[in-house]
């Protein structure tokens, strides 16, 4: 168990320890410092008292290790994350995370909120103290995110309130609900006043937003932005005085495109941060490490990606003595052996090492399952639930864009048998279709994709942004509803169907999201995933995660909810074959 973040700091042991009259509890002898605060490297011993960092210098201790010249840097921070989009528990997304160096995480509980509202918010809440890693909050402000969907649970300003008072809580997460703050919706702006009147950040998510519009959003203080795709629009709210978080998830890849905001005046203006990336790409890949070592793949200098890691989103979010190598700061730090590369070799929290040559020095077993109440609650299904009657010559079509979680609206014909619209594989069009899992009413619709690349069989998830219906991209409605019954006797997960038998599954029994299992087991389902996925057809590298974006009503620009078509741009619903003429 680790100390709280408010523990007293032992003031007189510090300035002993920092002026070499007492041994240092632990001394990395030998060290190359990464002076966030210069962008120089400085070498010298590390003197570490208890929890915290006592000086920079030479120095002696009780216990010294010598690094031998390797470089130590400020652990990483995750500026923005749902953590619920690994897959798995808190504990077990820390087993995931701490060896490849991050040391906190900023998360936003909003998916399990949508499903379980404060139930979940409070067992995310619990999960993630004391452990490895160092979890802090920001607590959902769009609960639904819209009207235009159904979700579990609904939450107003007097549910999240009480919640602002703790320290781990840093403020209000994504206002995704943009128009409602430019338009004036109380509902939204209450949670913002509550956040701002005790002294708490707001953090931005409006997609695209420019002109007086943008000025609107942020003068409702709201102090960061995640959605940038491009560096025109990255600019452009930095000058508004937003902090822009780069973004690379396991779907949305923004740092190609954002690399290059990334210079000496602005990199205190920017963090890392990886939204949605789940277990297998944490595992495989990394995670803030990866974008670090991407970052100088691009040419940005690498004292000024770990600045963009460290530093920059401790000092946005007010995280005092976080994200430096500096007398009496935290002595979370990671060991490198060198700059280009960024390979953590060793991972140091409060002072103990907790992780090494990629692995927990500690490790943690399976948390039980909470007892959560069931959360996937479907109405019968009737293969008439997914027919669609044709009813003009052209109908709208969601157009996927690669590595994107914005999408396109498509004008298209459809393809007709028997009166009916049906997938046309030929022309990569798939029928798409939301079902409604909180509380066993009816509200499900049905409309069509291009771009999945999916040529038979089904797939079928209860992981559908950002109210978690079931989402399902099929060839044939016999196969669409097996996976979809799959989905329910598992009581939430991934399951993909063809020829009327399911081929694989992951079950997902934490609010539909989460598996109760490993951080390993479920990659290796994941694995198993994809690779059945990639037999349906479907060229994706992440057809989940993509999958799964289709039906988030506040991203452009047309998605698909439980109830219709939504044409984002206009904030409404549309018909199907409603087409622009």
């Amino acid at each position: 168990m680790f100390l709280s973040r408010r523990d007293d700091y032992p003031l007189d042991q510090m300035i002993d320890v920092a002026s070499g009259r007492t041994y240092a509890d632990l001394v990395l002898k030998n060290a190359n410092v990464v002076n966030v605060f210069t962008g120089e490297v400085t070498p010298g011993d590390i003197a570490i008292h208890g929890p915290f960092i006592a000086g920079i210098g030479e120095y002696f201790g009780n216990e010294v290790i010598d690094l031998k010249g390797r470089y130590v840097a400020p652990s990483f921070i995750d500026g923005h994350v749902h953590v619920e989009s690994s897959m798995v528990m808190p504990i077990q997304y820390a087993r995931a995370v701490v060896p490849h160096g991050t040391g906190a995480v900023i998360a936003d509980p909003h998916e399990i909120a949508n499903v379980l509202g404060m139930e979940g918010i409070m067992y995310m809440s619990k999960s993630m103290r004391g452990g490895p890693l160092e979890f802090y909050m920001m607590l959902p402000s769009c609960v639904p995110s819209t009207d235009l969907e159904t979700n579990g649970v609904s939450l107003d300003f007097l549910d999240i309130k009480p919640l602002m008072t703790e320290h781990y809580v840093l403020g209000l997460a994504e206002a995704m609900n943009y128009p409602g703050v430019i338009y004036r919706d109380p509902s939204i702006l209450e949670k913002i006043r509550v956040a701002i009147g005790m002294g708490k950040r707001v953090d931005g998510h409006a997609p695209g937003l420019k002109g007086l519009d943008l000025n609107a959003y942020v003068a409702a203080r709201i102090t960061s932005e995640h959605e940038c795709v491009d560096i025109e629009e990255a600019r452009s709210k930095l000058a508004r005085g937003m902090h822009i978080h780069i973004r690379e998830g396991s779907t949305a890849k923004n740092l190609k495109a954002l690399a290059h905001l990334i210079e000496p005046h602005t990199a205190e203006f920017c963090s890392f941060v990886t939204d949605d990336r789940n277990t297998l790409d944490i595992m495989t890949k990394g995670h803030i490490d990866s974008m670090i070592r991407e970052a100088i793949e691009y040419g940005i200098d690498p004292i000024l990606a770990i600045k963009v890691a460290t530093l920059s989103t401790a000092r946005h979010y007010g995280l005092q003595y976080t994200g430096a190598v500096a007398p009496g700061y935290h002595a979370d730090i990671v060991v490198l052996d060198s700059l280009e590369k960024i390979n953590v070799e060793m991972v140091y929290k409060q002072g103990v090492l907790v992780a090494k040559d990629g692995k927990m020095v500690e490790e943690f077993g399976v948390e039980q399952q909470p007892r959560l109440r069931r959360s996937v609650n479907i109405h019968y299904l009737e293969p008439e639930d997914f027919q669609v009657k044709v009813r003009g010559e052209l109908m709208n079509v969601i157009g996927m864009i690669p590595d994107q979680i914005i999408t396109e609206r498509l004008i298209e014909e459809p393809k007709v048998e028997d009166g009916l619209v049906v997938p046309d594989i030929d022309r990569d069009i798939a029928k798409v279709a939301i079902i409604e899992r909180h509380n066993a009413s009816e509200p499900r619709s049905v409309g069509f994709v291009k771009g999945m690349g999916i040529k038979e069989g089904a797939m079928v998830s209860s992981i559908a942004h950002d109210s978690h219906n079931i989402v399902a991209v099929a060839t044939n409605d016999k196969d669409l509803i097996h996976a979809a019954v799959q989905i329910v006797r598992m009581q939430g997960g991934i399951a993909l169907a063809k020829d009327e038998k399911v081929i694989e599954s992951l079950p997902l029994p934490i609010a539909g999201l989460m598996s109760d299992q490993s951080i390993e087991h479920v990659s290796e389902k994941l694995k198993d995933l994809k690779t059945a996925a990639h037999k349906l057809g479907t060229p994706l590298q992440e057809p989940f995660m993509a999958m799964a974006f289709l039906s988030l009503p506040v991203i452009p620009k047309l998605k698909i909810t439980d109830l219709g078509l939504v044409d984002v741009d206009r904030f409404r619903l549309i018909d199907l074959f409603d087409v622009p003429t």
